[in-house]
């Protein structure tokens, strides 16, 4: 199922980071402002650039959700970000 992301774009760095938590992934090490999050059992991994309340630019979002992460529409409502349309 694919994302809709005009329903996303409010989405801020720490937002992003408790979604990743609650799914499974643990914070292995920072950089400055750069995040680094794993998932060891589904061999993800997620680079966040923490700029506290920023949304990002829809490129950004996108390689996060769909290249990084890993999820789909589903794992969003089942992360509770989306509802079902």
């Amino acid at each position: 199922m694919p994302v809709d992301y005009s329903r996303l774009r409010s989405l801020t760095a720490r937002q992003i980071e408790s979604v990743l938590l609650r799914d499974g992934f643990e914070r292995t090490r920072q950089v400055g402002s750069h995040r680094r999050f794993e998932d060891i059992i589904n061999r993800r991994r997620v680079t966040l650039s923490r700029f506290g309340g920023d949304t990002f630019p829809l490129p950004t979002l996108r390689s996060i959700i769909e290249n990084q992460a890993k999820w789909d529409a589903s794992d969003l409502v089942r992360l509770g970000r989306l509802r079902r349309p």
